[in-house]
């Protein structure tokens, strides 16, 4: 507390040197108790570098061993990298396999003509499909740019666009998809579809058509079913008759037509055709006016082209009976005429709306509905309904909505590779079902057939043992000096700075006394030291055989610092056993023991474990931090009820010798007054 100071007055009694003499006195339990807990704060600062140090150790230790180990990595190299280059998985295997890029996969990017500079895109809803993303966008109205810009904003990773300067007073949008592949071609719609069109970036055509169901010979019976009504004749091809373009199927008729392969490429193909239904007598008014006989199968008919030979009717040269009544049959009334016949067999119903006789009905069957389609059938069960179909025909209507690019810059189609001489088609240039655990990255074709070829990243492991290293010797340092009081300790350690040795003097032998660093540091020498034969023919089994040791230098004179347990590294040594040896390495520092396919053994594992107990929570290094926080705080408490004390013998002492002054004031000033009045009676 600062001293009585008024201004004016000196202080001359010297009370305030009296008083702060007689505090330093007081003061000495405070100062030591500050020392105290100044050595409390850097006590658990030493303990808390050590933790971290060895926990980064430990994390350097547990990469060695663990699934990410860098043991495992891959590198790839490409003989063509302008064209292909290649990604490598941790379970890839080490081979060289040959690649031809035919194309790569490419997107739909397309140009309007040359359009005025100031060209307005019209208002309206602007619609853009690319395979299953679709970008709608209501436009108010502007120029060539706002509206690029716009769309941009609203494409995201589906729709890029831009303004191209054509020519002078002349530009030119450009639109493409983001989306590579023969599948994700870039539609428009709406009035987007509108504005491609009278902007010359498209131009309408017809969709290719497949035509089939022309002759005769293309139609097969049809599976048969269970008869409706005994007497009634089975569903047959006999009477089924083509001319004039449409093939007519009489009551109790039907057939089977095959979709042409090429039809079925495209998962988005329609089959279509129209079909009509008309009104015949009905056959079974003839059958019932017949007297009831034995009922023959139908003998069969064979057909080429058009001609049809049928066989002879069955001759059973029955001897008359006498007629037997028949139950009536019932005429056989049925819209469910048209079905899919699947690849398993099954059939699958087509559903027809032929609510008005004599007229042609349009029918359009997608193939994404009947999913494995193989043929159509057309089963006419009806007596009296004669069905009537033009041919089939098959075509892609969504194969660019009907229309083609008039300006394209590259159309959207599949990368096409060679893989050992097989030939294959991806949407993507980036291809990971070819090679397990392979990416190929295609950019270009290939001029020549490119080599990939995947090999160990030992680059990876060595860089991974370096850092193990150093962890390893800046965590025994701290241990070194935290234990031992030796000057050399430092010294010895040419990497560090000036102030860096500066810190570690005020640390030197903090804990000498204490028996946990020294058990941590034996346990990781004689960790580092020992052998790991983790098979019965292994080569390498030490670290001092890959170049690490305390001595890998093979100085043969005395060196202090050698006997501390620092590592060093044979760079040269341990880049051969690297190529040489990969895997003895990996085993080194883990392996399974007993075959349950957990690691149980090997240098890493057992630091890893040592060094747990110290560093993980509720360790002992954690315990040795909490119990400074402790002290420290019982000493925070101490200092303050001491500063309190101070603060309170301090003001005292003021006011006692404050008191004692001003007393001392009066009676000087007392005396100056007597003085003073003897003065003036000698004087009168």
């Amino acid at each position: 507390m600062a001293g009585i100071s008024i201004p004016g007055v000196t202080d001359k009694y010297n009370t305030n040197a009296t008083v702060e003499k007689l505090m330093e006195i007081e003061r000495i339990p405070l100062t030591r108790e500050q020392k105290t807990l100044d050595t409390y704060k850097s006590q658990q600062d030493a303990w808390r570098t050590v933790n971290r140090k060895m926990t980064a150790l430990r994390d350097s230790v547990k990469s060695l061993y663990s699934f990410e180990n860098p043991f495992n990595n891959k590198l790839t190299s490409s003989t063509e990298e302008y064209a292909i280059t290649a990604e490598a998985t941790r379970k890839a295997s080490y081979e060289s396999f040959k690649i031809d890029v035919i194309q790569p996969a490419t997107a739909d990017r397309f140009l309007s003509s040359e359009l005025d500079a100031d060209t307005r895109v019209p208002a309206g809803t602007y619609t853009y499909k690319v395979a299953d993303k679709t970008v709608t966008m209501r436009w108010k109205g502007g120029s060539l740019q706002d509206f690029s810009n716009a769309l941009n904003r609203r494409g995201g990773d589906t729709l890029k666009s831009r303004v191209i300067g054509a020519s002078k007073g002349k530009k030119t949008l450009s639109i493409e998809s983001q989306k590579t592949g023969a599948e994700s071609r870039l539609l428009f719609e709406d009035d987007a579809k509108t504005f491609a069109e009278s902007s010359g970036m498209i131009v309408k055509i017809k969709p290719k058509t497949i035509e089939f169901g022309n002759n005769r010979a293309e139609f097969k019976p049809s599976p048969q079913m269970p008869l409706e009504q005994n007497g009634l004749p089975p569903v047959s091809a006999n009477k089924l008759s083509v001319s004039s373009g449409k093939t007519v199927v009489p009551p109790r008729n039907g057939f089977t037509i095959d979709i042409p392969a090429v039809a079925k490429e495209s998962k988005d193909s329609h089959i279509q055709f129209s079909i009509s239904k008309s009104n015949v007598q009905d056959i079974t008014e003839q059958l019932n006016k017949q007297a009831e006989r034995p009922v023959f199968p139908d003998t069969g008919a064979v057909s080429f082209k058009d001609i049809t030979i049928r066989n002879s009717d069955v001759d059973a040269s029955l001897p008359p009976a006498p007629a037997i009544k028949a139950t009536p049959l019932e005429p056989v009334k049925t819209e469910d005429v048209l079905f899919a016949l699947l690849n398993d067999g099954s059939e699958k119903r087509i559903p027809l709306n032929l609510s008005e006789f004599e007229k042609e009905t349009a029918v359009d069957i997608s193939l994404k509905d009947y999913a494995n389609i193989k043929s159509i059938v057309l089963r006419n069960r009806n007596t009296g309904t004669t069905y009537s179909i033009t041919p089939l025909s098959s075509l892609n209507p969504n194969e660019n909505k009907g229309f083609v690019p008039q300006h394209p810059v590259s159309q959207a189609d599949d990368a096409i590779i060679k893989y050992e001489g097989i030939t294959l088609k991806r949407p993507s240039n980036s291809i990971d079902d070819v090679i397990p655990e392979v990416t190929l990255n295609i950019t270009d074709k290939t001029e020549k057939t490119a080599t990939i070829s995947i090999k160990p990243d030992t680059e990876s492991a060595k860089d991974a043992l370096i850092t193990f290293v150093g962890n390893y010797n800046q965590a025994l340092a701290e241990i070194n000096i935290l234990s031992q009081n030796k000057p050399e300790v430092i010294e010895e350690l040419d990497y560090l700075s000036e102030d860096e040795k500066n810190d570690f003097k005020e640390k030197l032998g903090m804990f000498s006394a204490d028996s946990s660093l020294s058990n941590i540091k034996n346990s990781m020498l004689s960790t580092a030291s020992a052998p790991y034969r983790f098979s019965e023919t292994a080569d390498i089994t030490m670290l001092s055989q890959i170049g690490i040791a305390t001595n890998a230098s093979n100085y043969s004179g005395y060196t202090p610092s050698k006997l501390r347990g620092y590592l060093e590294i044979d760079e040269k040594k341990l880049d051969t056993e690297l190529e040489k040896h990969l895997e003895d390495i990996k085993s080194i520092f883990g392996y399974d023991s007993d075959g349950d396919l957990i690691i149980d053994k090997g240098l890493a594992f057992q630091l890893d474990k040592q060094l747990t107990a110290y560093v993980q929570s509720g360790g002992i290094f954690a315990m040795k931090t909490t119990s400074l926080d402790g002290k420290i705080k019982a000493s925070e408490q101490k200092i303050s009820r001491l500063e309190t004390q101070m603060n309170e013998k301090e003001a005292d002492l003021k006011n006692k010798y404050g008191r004692m002054q001003g007393a001392l004031n009066s009676l000087e000033n007392q005396q100056n007054s007597i003085q003073n009045f003897s003065k003036r009676g000698n004087n009168n």
